[in-house]
């Protein structure tokens, strides 16, 4: 819920009154007249003049707006398990058609309101509609500083919803103006170039009528509109969107379409530039958090770090640092208020949680040993122990078998003092026999099989460590990040490379490992530097909304999202002369672990299509719109 919305329905209420009072006027006076006393204002509704002359009905209606933002995401699909970051643990709502490659306009497979088309051109035309009003002056407010604000929110969210629609479709119709039913709704696709700059001039209306306003907590501000200009140009200059590289990936794309999905001309190199120049505008004029070390913090600091950056500074839990609210720039706050369920949609089962999007071993493999060297299930002694000595950041993102987590008798009953997540079957004497005992946290749980992990792991990152809330009933505080510091960090480091400039882009690469408690970087070259970014970006940036957009854009999807799904297979053997009794914890004085990853291609069979390097309009669309032209593979 935005700053606002609570206080809207005060504002709609005090309007229903005074429509009450004047129905019984009007009533009397029309029954007086012999007319229809029905043929009235309906009392809940609000007449669109009133509302350009009434500032608390203005913002209302501003407000309502953000509503198309809804959850951030915090959705029970995350757009993680349509990358190789997570796969998504309950079978047909649709995600498993998108990993496929099976989508087409008929069946889209899974569609978030974030992004779904109809949705956010009706967020569009509210936009549309408070620039007209205030914009040309068609109102009766009076406060310039208020005008500014209303105006500058509007530009910013019409410029985010047509980000959402560009990156996911490419070329969208351009509509600026709020259309009626008398309007013709048949118009073509904006080229890509055509709603790029639609897009940052909109930004830039936004930076400039918000520079130096005080707005509440959870709306937009100029440096929010930066932090936009710089994503919106850091992917206009990747390769997805150069002709050449476009069509050397991806075959058979008829000319014709070509525009709405890429640059006709340009220079790749002159677009890093913008995307440069943009990123450090934000950089700027923001603070971030911790980007100023010069060396690695402990193992242990760069844990509390991240996980205090994740959780936006709003959590109560030991070590979490309330100043890393500084690294937020435009965020999903008062998730309690709108009756987000996150952590319940995502924590492990055996908390009575419904393990939603669980990290795959994709993910997992990729987090770094401590000292920087990849991690690889050839080296015995980390497949020995393959949780030892990790990314710091991998255990403030990833529940794995024998993680401490929360006091489990607050959601379960006393089955598992050690509060240690349990995703192996392991031996347990029962009754003088050995039996197979099944995790707490295993589709085979004793406390609720059927929302099990497939993949061995959980998710942690979003959910907050207090270890006072354990109830999946109980709401978090935590925001979404919709734009964060390290972003316009990461874009910088982008361009920067692509540039050229190598010292600069490792400058910074080294600060954002620092602050995790990973040391410098050893590569110097572009190529190096690039790979090493490119890595660095999927670990710091994991389940924020990137790495499915990142790889589309780099155009490696098919060498990373068309990848089969692995898991962790996790037994426990007693050692000669060893046992234990219930309540199992993982103890390995007393068993032999061993760790097998596998590929499972039972729930999801995965497999990248070029087409999917844009999704395809629904069949409902382009039949109301005949000019809007489908995009190519489907």
């Amino acid at each position: 819920m935005y700053p606002g919305l609570l206080t809207t329905e005060k504002y709609d209420m005090k309007t229903i009154a005074k429509n009450i009072n004047l129905l019984l006027l009007i009533a009397l006076f029309c029954t007086a007249c012999k007319k229809d006393f029905l043929d009235v204002n309906p009392p809940d509704k609000i007449s669109a003049e009133l509302v350009w002359k009434d500032p608390a009905l203005a913002q209302a209606f501003v407000n309502d707006i953000y509503n198309g933002l809804q959850n951030g995401g915090f959705f029970e699909q995350m757009l993680a398990s349509v990358s190789d970051e997570a796969m998504f643990t309950h079978p047909t709502r649709g995600i498993d058609l998108i990993n496929a490659g099976t989508i087409n306009p008929s069946t889209l497979g899974w569609v978030d309101g974030t992004w779904q088309y109809k949705l956010m051109y009706n967020r569009i035309r509210a936009c549309n509609i408070v620039i007209e009003r205030i914009a040309g002056g068609d109102n009766g407010l009076t406060s310039q500083d208020l005008k500014d604000k209303l105006l500058g929110e509007a530009y910013f969210l019409r410029a985010y919803f047509y980000q959402q629609l560009l990156r996911f479709y490419g070329g969208i119709p351009i509509i600026s103006k709020p259309y009626s039913l008398t309007d013709d709704f048949n118009i073509k696709r904006g080229t890509y170039e055509e709603c790029v700059n639609f897009i940052i001039k909109d930004c830039e209306e936004a930076d400039k009528l918000l520079k130096g306003k005080s707005l509440d907590k959870g709306r937009t501000s100029s440096l929010a509109a930066l932090a936009l200009k710089s994503r919106v140009l850091i992917y206009a200059a990747s390769d997805l969107h150069v002709k050449t590289k476009l069509t050397a990936k991806v075959q058979n794309i008829p000319v014709a379409k070509l525009p709405y999905l890429c640059y006709d001309s340009g220079d790749q190199l002159a677009r890093y530039r913008l995307a440069q120049s943009a990123a450090k505008a934000v950089m700027d004029a923001g603070t971030g958090y911790k980007l100023t070390l010069t060396a690695p913090v402990s193992a242990a600091a760069g844990q509390a770090n991240y996980k205090s950056v994740a959780m936006g500074g709003e959590s109560k839990a030991s070590g979490m640092d309330a100043s890393a609210a500084s690294e937020l720039i435009f965020a999903r706050y008062f998730t309690i208020q709108s009756g987000i369920t996150h952590a319940q949609q995502n924590g492990p089962n055996g908390y009575h949680n419904w393990a939603g999007n669980t990290p795959i071993g994709l993910l997992v493999d990729d987090y770094e040993m401590l000292d920087g060297t990849k991690f690889s299930w050839a080296n015995p002694v980390q497949k020995a122990n393959p949780y030892v000595n990790r990314d710091p950041r991998f255990y403030a993102t990833v529940l794995y078998d024998g993680a401490g987590w929360k006091p489990r008798d607050k959601a379960s009953g006393n089955v598992d003092p050690a509060n240690q997540i349990q995703t192996g079957v392991y031996d347990l004497l029962d009754r003088g026999s050995v039996i197979d005992f099944r995790g707490l946290d295993t589709r085979g749980s004793s406390i609720e099989n059927w929302n099990g992990s497939w993949t061995g792991y959980y998710y942690h990152k979003f959910i907050d460590p207090d270890p006072n809330i354990v109830d999946a009933s109980i709401r978090q505080t935590i925001p979404w990040p919709f734009f964060r510091y390290t972003e316009a960090v990461l874009n910088y480091i982008e361009a920067s490379i692509e540039l050229g400039e190598t010292a600069t882009a490792k400058t910074w690469l080294d600060r954002i490992r620092f602050r995790s408690g990973m040391p410098a970087l050893t590569g110097t070259t572009p190529n190096e530097l690039r790979d090493l970014y490119r890595h660095e970006r999927r670990i710091e940036m994991a389940y924020e909304e990137q790495r499915y957009h990142d790889t589309r854009r780099w155009l490696i999807a098919g060498e990373t999202l068309g990848r089969k799904v692995t898991y962790i297979k996790v037994t426990g053997k007693f050692k000669p002369g060893k046992s234990m009794t219930a309540p199992y914890h993982h103890d390995a004085t007393i068993y032999d672990y061993t760790y097998s990853p596998v590929i499972d291609n039972s729930q999801e069979n995965r497999a990248w299509d070029n087409k999917l390097y844009f999704r395809p309009f629904s069949r409902d669309e382009v039949n109301k719109n005949n000019l809007l032209d489908q995009n190519p593979g489907y």
